[in-house]
């Protein structure tokens, strides 16, 4: 069937009024022709997808009963049966979406990822020769750490009202003690997740140039954890939330004559 020729519409302010029904009508048509052949397309393509996902299926179990039949004949034969072979990956490619770009792209590794969180900026330069031209500069990151000891002088405001009554300015939160709330978290850390002995976390602070106790120190790991309690059960609460499933598994361990438990949560992220 030849396709009707319509009229042109780079003129249509010159053409007859029947002439542009027969525009918008053959236009029409063809715009409901393209969505007929694109919905029969998408059924195409649908039906090809589950067949491909079935023939992947397929050719899993028969990979998988051939190395059975093989490993049967080694033993038959007296033959060590062969290592079993890598997943093939499949489930990883049916479950992903087409337009989802954290499956399709590889995240790039090395440490160049956090180059736009750069601290401070330092010009090296060099007694070049005369008659050098200046061909400009050539970056180089360097990853560092900095651990040093502050003595903040807080100056508090004191007032007397009226009736006699004193009113003094609040410190900030998390001080404990002439201690900062910065160095706690640092030392709770690091006695929770590294094992490190509160002797040793109080050389390492004398070391560093703070002046703290193996007295005070122990008040900083076992005093006043209530925030940091309500913090963890936060946490906790929030991967419960937002995570689909959640795995659970527990294990104990005795220690001085007692038993103890450790109940562990693991939540499925994003990749």
């Amino acid at each position: 069937m030849a396709k009707r020729r319509l009229p042109s519409p780079e003129h249509a302010d010159t053409l007859s009024l029947n002439a542009l029904r027969s525009l918008v009508t053959g236009l029409l048509e063809r715009s409901q022709q393209a969505e007929v052949r694109l919905e029969r397309l998408e059924a195409e393509t649908i039906q090809l997808r589950e067949e491909n996902a079935a023939l992947r299926l397929e050719n899993t179990r028969l990979k998988v009963e051939n190395q059975l039949l093989r490993d049967e004949i080694a033993r038959l034969k007296n033959l060590s049966p062969r290592p079993p072979f890598r997943s093939s990956g499949m489930e990883k490619a049916t479950d992903a979406t087409p337009g989802d770009k954290s499956v399709s792209k590889k995240k790039p590794r090395g440490p160049k990822l956090d180059v736009k969180r750069v601290s401070r900026q330092e010009i090296l330069r060099v007694d070049a020769p005369d008659g050098s031209r200046f061909k400009g500069y050539r970056s180089f990151y360097v990853r560092d750490l900095v651990l040093k000891a502050e003595l903040v002088h807080y100056r508090r405001e004191c007032w007397v009202t009226p009736n006699g009554k004193t009113v003094l300015a609040a410190l900030p939160a998390g001080i404990m003690g002439g201690y900062g709330a910065n160095l706690r978290r640092l030392c709770l850390m690091l006695h929770a997740h590294g094992q490190v002995t509160t002797a040793r976390l109080t050389t390492l602070m004398n070391d560093i140039g703070l002046d703290i106790s193996k007295r005070q120190m122990v008040r900083l790991l076992t005093k006043e954890l209530d925030g940091f309690v309500a913090e963890d059960a936060a946490v906790l609460h929030a991967g419960l939330v937002s995570s689909p499933y959640v795995t659970v598994d527990d294990t104990g361990a005795r220690h001085s004559h007692n038993m103890y438990y450790l109940t562990g949560f693991c939540r499925m992220t994003s990749p």
